[in-house]
């Protein structure tokens, strides 16, 4: 109750802050001052462009375009003035002898070319202090990608691992933690939650391969817990896939590779290029692939993706977004396998001990956004959303180690409708003769889980004991409200606070349909310090609490010492621009968690962890040598240990401790295009005590193509010089049939071999 009537004062004024009582009136006191409003929109799609740097040249003041693409300057004084834009991804834009007069609001609209990267269109300043931790299109072309689950891999310090054929959802390391499938790190996309709670395979199940990598247009990233938009999971950071609104053309592509693989993707513009002039934008898409992969055992993997997206302008000031999605999986996979199984040669590095495992799912999406600004240039967004979601896994960890005769494959089973809402409110004011930005939200989720199951299968047919079994309501509501000030030209403050609410319920179908409750809440601090002494230099300090929270079947059995664990984090860093061409960052970082703890779908048990404490830092650079040639290069360490165990015996087990990640890019007028990317992940403890050590690897990929207009052709490598790598690896108790005892020892999953892919794109 006392956690509800929290909720219910911070809700209350959160309400105080955003409004104005009747009959009071703010004046402007000064005189003889106007505002310079304005729109910038993509030229080649009319599109509105949101995140563009927009700057007064004579006075220095600058600002963002919001995700409508208006920018406003209140209180210019009258003149004649210039305009600069810059973007990631487009050619830096200017609008000259722009007239400011006395009273009155003057209007402009400007329109930016995109272009190849251009380190120049990077700007360092408070207003842009978020453009650096974008992925854009221009990045994602250059890359080989097999699904959208790897255009994760470009934010950086993360890595994935696949380790079941392809169809499951990849496991994610990022700043010392493996997160599984998504424990540790918020994911979305257009807004729409992407974790699973209380999922069949773990606490925070999330599944990328329902996006079409063509039609991401944006990724937006960052790491830590210090947003207060940002809920749960969030505490190794956030990704925040966002995809076309706008077609830039309609086009058809078509992949071959090896190993039996073959994909096709189209997506067509549906109402045309004058309707773009209009503000009316929609298409649809379609995905399909077939590979067999690198394994001994075919893989039979088959992914479906198909979409339809509509934006468009539906007032003066407000945009409709909608888009519907389905998505279709299917496929097989050789699993893990263990070390002493190769090395006897019982099979090979590829090969498979229990060949039956695979698994089916599917995802069908209902995504609408309605986004309007107000006279006043306030900015007001509200969203519904709707997902069903299937999920069928088949999997053998152990082999024949808990059943000798039939083997110890398991079934992990789903059915899950899921909606929610999020909306918010921003607007602009002046107090105490500061610029003060203020921003209220409101998010609700809510989870339906049929037949949540985990039971013990020979073959993938028949059912042997159900294990756990039962249905799954979770609710979640998060209010949350923040400031940014603008202390001086130098200094600006974003401060926040966040409060989370859950109800849990689960009905045991083993226990006589026994129904079980709790709730939990937790409030999150949050804030961020900017110091900008030129534009070369930005400094900052970030510090906030976040947290993850915990299955549903654990919550109400009450088996954690944390219900709700929270995580205290603090990032000291810096980017510097010392040249135009020349970008480079460095953070410093801490997180503390209350309690690393995590239901263990793959077993029905819990896992408490316990306190942990990590440390690390952070280093990037990108150079861009001239108009054709980019380095790039990221280098992170982390330092983690459980508080509570005693020395030597307090290693986090899998935690990453060195990464790398680079490349050399090249991009000609001509249109050749060519990137060779290294991806490095040094050794790591596989258990607590460090006895056991999942060995680290190097892997380079490549990407090349000639691209015109009409068309683009070309290749892509991976793993260019073969390398045998174990991609996932885990210490494990198995034992093998006819063994006469268990052995713990690394199991793992193979990394690909060298793999080449050609395709080819016509755009029309």
């Amino acid at each position: 109750m006392k956690h509800t009537y929290a909720i219910f004062c911070f809700c209350l004024l959160s309400f105080a802050l955003t409004a104005r009582p009747a009959g009071l009136t703010t004046y402007d006191l000064r005189l003889h001052v106007g505002s310079l409003n304005g729109l910038v929109r993509d030229a080649a799609t009319s599109a509105p462009l949101p995140g563009v740097v927009v700057r007064i040249t004579e006075t220095g003041q600058a600002t963002q375009t919001d995700e409508v693409g208006r920018f406003r300057f209140k209180n210019v004084e009258p003149g004649a003035y210039s305009l600069t834009m810059a973007c990631i991804g487009f050619a830096a834009g200017e609008i000259k002898n722009v007239r400011v007069l006395d009273g009155e609001a003057t209007f402009v609209e400007a329109t930016l070319e995109e272009t190849s990267l251009d380190l120049k269109a990077v700007v360092v300043s408070p207003e842009a202090r978020s453009n650096t931790s974008v992925i854009n299109t221009v990045d994602i072309n250059m890359r080989p990608i097999n699904s959208s689950q790897d255009i994760l891999r470009f934010v950086p310090g993360l890595f994935i691992a696949q380790h079941a054929g392809g169809g499951k959802a990849e496991q994610i390391f990022l700043r010392g933690f493996d997160i599984d499938h998504g424990t540790d790190i918020q994911l979305t996309v257009d807004g729409m939650p992407v974790n699973m709670v209380s999922h069949a395979h773990g606490q925070g199940y999330s599944d990328l391969h329902f996006v079409i990598p063509e039609l991401v247009s944006r990724v937006d990233f960052d790491k830590g817990t210090y947003y207060a938009d940002k809920g749960n999971f969030t505490t190794a950071g956030y990704v925040d896939f966002r995809t076309a609104n706008v077609l830039d053309e309609s086009f058809v592509k078509v992949e071959a590779g090896q190993f039996d693989t073959y994909r096709g993707v189209a997506a067509v513009d549906v109402l045309g290029k004058k309707a773009h002039q209009r503000d009316q934008n929609a298409y649809v898409a379609a995905e399909y692939l077939f590979s067999n992969s690198y394994f001994d055992s075919p893989q039979n993997f088959h992914r479906l993706n198909l979409a339809g997206k509509y934006h468009g302008r539906v007032g003066a000031n407000t945009w409709l977004n909608v888009s519907a999605t389905h998505f279709d999986s299917r496929w097989n996979h050789s699993g893990q396998i263990p070390d002493r199984a190769v090395e006897s040669g019982q099979i090979s590095f590829y090969g498979a001990i229990d060949d039956t495992e695979g698994g089916i799912t599917d995802r069908s999406n209902l995504n609408v956004q309605l986004l309007g600004t107000t006279p006043r240039g306030d900015v007001w967004k509200q969203q519904v959303y709707a997902t069903r979601y299937n999920f069928e896994l088949f999997s053998n960890f152990t082999f024949f180690l808990e059943d000798s005769i039939n083997g110890d494959q398991i079934k992990q089973r789903e059915n899950r409708f899921l909606t929610g809402y999020n909306g918010s409110f921003s607007w602009e004011r002046q107090l105490g003769g500061k610029t003060v930005r203020y921003t209220t939200g409101l998010q609700a989720r809510y989870d339906a889980v049929d037949n949540n199951e985990l039971s013990h299968t020979v073959n993938r047919s028949e059912v042997l004991e159900r294990l756990a079994y039962g249905d799954v309501r979770e609710f979640n509501t998060g209010v949350y409200a923040e400031a940014e000030v603008d202390i001086s030209n130098a200094w600006m403050l974003l401060a926040g606070l966040r409060a989370d609410g859950f109800a849990h319920q689960y009905t045991d179908f083993l226990e006589g349909n026994k129904t079980s409750n709790a709730t939990t809440a937790i409030v999150s601090p949050k804030m961020q310090l900017f110091y900008t002494p030129s534009a070369k230099w930005r400094f900052y300090a970030k510090g906030g609490k976040s947290f993850h929270s915990n299955d549903t079947r654990v919550v109400v059995a009450q088996e954690a010492r944390e219900i709700l664990p929270a995580a205290w984090g603090a990032d000291l860093g810096v980017v510097a621009k010392p040249a135009d061409r020349l970008l480079l960052q460095a953070a410093l970082w801490t997180l503390w968690l209350d309690q690393e703890f995590v239901y263990v779908g793959d077993a029905a048990v819990v896992e408490a962890g316990g306190r942990t404490l990590r440390r690390g830092f952070d280093l990037s650079a990108r150079y861009q040598a001239n108009g054709w040639l980019f380095f790039d290069a990221d280098l992170t360490y982390s330092h983690g240990r459980s508080v509570d165990d005693p020395e030597g015996e307090n290693y986090l087990p899998l935690a990453p401790r060195w990464t790398g990640i680079g490349g050399i890019s090249t991009r000609f007028e001509n249109g050749i295009n060519a990137s060779l990317r290294s991806r490095w992940l040094g050794d790591r403890p596989a258990n607590s005590d460090n006895s056991t050590v999942a060995r680290g690897y190097n892997v380079f990929d490549v990407q090349a193509s000639y691209n015109t207009k009409r068309w683009e052709a070309g290749f892509s490598i991976q793993n260019l010089f073969n390398t045998e790598w174990k991609e996932a690896q885990f210490e494990t108790e198995t034992r093998l049939r006819d063994e006469p005892a268990p052995v713990t020892e690394i199991c793992f999953t193979a990394g690909t071999k060298f793999y080449a892919r050609v395709f080819v794109t016509v755009r029309f």
